[in-house]
C-alpha cells in the first residue's frame, strides 16, 4: 500500500495521478497490477490517497537509486527491460516528466553548454534506477512520475546512476544502443545536469525532512507497491 497527501486544494496533477494513469496507460509492462484507490479529506484540508498495488515478494535489485556493487542479472532480464523502456516509450501522453523550459536553464549552468536546437521527444518512467527494478523480471516499481522526457532518458538515468559500477555500466551501454546516438547523448546530458540535484553527495539522513507546504507527500510505502 502507497498512501500519500498534500493540502486538498493540489491533490491533483502528476504526481497525485501517476499510479493510476500508469495502470491505464501500460497495461503490457510488467509492474505492481493496481487493485484499488480511495480517497479521504481530513478537517484540517488535508486530502489522503490510499494505492493498493499486487504484493511484490522479491526484492529490489539495490536499495538505493546509486548503484554501490556490480550485478550479474541474466539475458532474460535485460530483454525483459528493453522491451518494457521500448513499450513506455512508443505509448503516446500529454504528461511532462522533463521540462524543456528546465533543460534550457540546466544545460548551460551545470554541463556549461547551449541546449540543442532540436529535442526528439518521447514518454519515460522518469525514475529508472536499480532500487525501481526487481531482481526478477524486472518488475518496474514507482511510475507515478511518468511523463515526456528527452529520447533515451530512462536508458541515460539508468547509466548515469551505474558509474560507480564499472560492468554494470558498461552492459548498460550494450543493451542499450540509443545511449551513442545524437538523440542519446543529449539525454546523458540532460540527466547530468540534474545529478546534482538526484544524486546526494552524502548518506541519506535517518529522519524524514520536513515536506515543503503544498507538496505532494508519500508517508507511507509497503511492499506492495515496491
Amino acid at each position: 500500500m502507497r498512501l500519500i497527501s498534500a493540502p486538498a486544494s493540489q491533490a491533483k496533477g502528476k504526481l497525485w495521478e501517476g499510479t493510476k494513469d500508469a495502470a491505464t496507460a501500460f497495461p503490457q509492462v510488467r509492474k505492481p497490477a493496481l487493485y484499488g484507490i480511495h480517497d479521504s479529506t481530513e478537517r484540517d484540508g488535508t486530502a489522503y490517497r490510499a494505492e493498493l498495488a499486487a504484493f511484490i515478494d522479491y526484492p529490489a535489485c539495490a536499495p538505493e537509486p546509486v548503484l554501490a556493487g556490480e550485478l550479474e542479472l541474466p539475458e532474460t532480464w535485460w530483454k525483459s527491460l528493453r522491451t518494457d523502456l521500448e513499450t513506455i516509450a512508443a505509448t503516446p501522453t500529454e504528461r511532462v516528466a522533463v521540462r524543456r523550459q528546465w533543460i534550457d536553464r540546466a544545460l548551460p549552468q551545470h554541463a556549461g553548454i547551449p541546449t540543442p536546437v532540436d529535442i526528439d521527444w518521447a514518454t519515460a518512467h522518469s525514475d529508472c534506477h536499480f532500487a525501481n527494478l526487481t531482481t526478477r523480471g524486472p518488475t518496474l516499481l514507482d511510475f507515478e512520475g511518468f511523463g515526456l522526457a528527452p529520447v533515451g532518458y530512462d536508458p541515460a538515468l539508468l547509466y548515469v546512476y551505474s558509474l560507480r559500477t564499472p560492468r554494470t555500466a558498461a552492459r548498460i551501454r550494450a543493451e542499450f544502443p540509443i545511449l551513442d546516438s545524437p538523440a542519446g547523448h543529449t539525454a546523458l546530458l540532460v540527466v547530468a545536469a540534474a545529478a546534482p540535484v538526484r544524486i546526494p553527495r552524502r548518506p541519506p539522513r535517518t529522519h524524514r525532512t520536513p515536506t515543503p507546504p503544498g507538496e505532494v507527500r508519500s508517508t507511507m510505502n509497503l511492499r506492495s507497491h515496491s
